[in-house]
């Protein structure tokens, strides 16, 4: 069943955060993850307006997602975004279940 990275967040040093980014797609490929959104043009709905980044990847399997936010490659590059705050993210992983609600 595919399941869903969502993260949100808030650049606060686009210089640390982008080694960050410039690392992530190819980790990502590698746990044969697709991102569907990442960056674009968004509007809040409804919750806090703090975040102005929205990322959405989708992986075939809940456990390919976690692998590959768990793996040592990812945490080598959030590394450049966890340090001095250069980023705010909150990330989840959800797997698509149920759409008939």
């Amino acid at each position: 069943m595919p399941a869903y990275w969502i993260a949100r967040s808030k650049i606060n040093d686009p210089v640390a955060y982008k080694k960050y980014t410039d690392q992530v797609p190819a980790i990502i490929k590698k746990y044969g993850g697709k991102v569907l959104a990442r960056g674009g043009n968004f509007q809040i709905m409804e919750g806090p307006k703090k975040f102005h980044r929205f990322i959405v990847i989708e992986f075939a399997t809940m456990a390919d997602g976690v692998n590959c936010f768990q793996s040592a490659e990812y945490d080598a590059a959030a590394v450049h975004r966890r340090e001095n705050g250069a980023g705010e993210v909150e990330t989840i992983m959800v797997e698509s279940g149920d759409a008939t609600v």
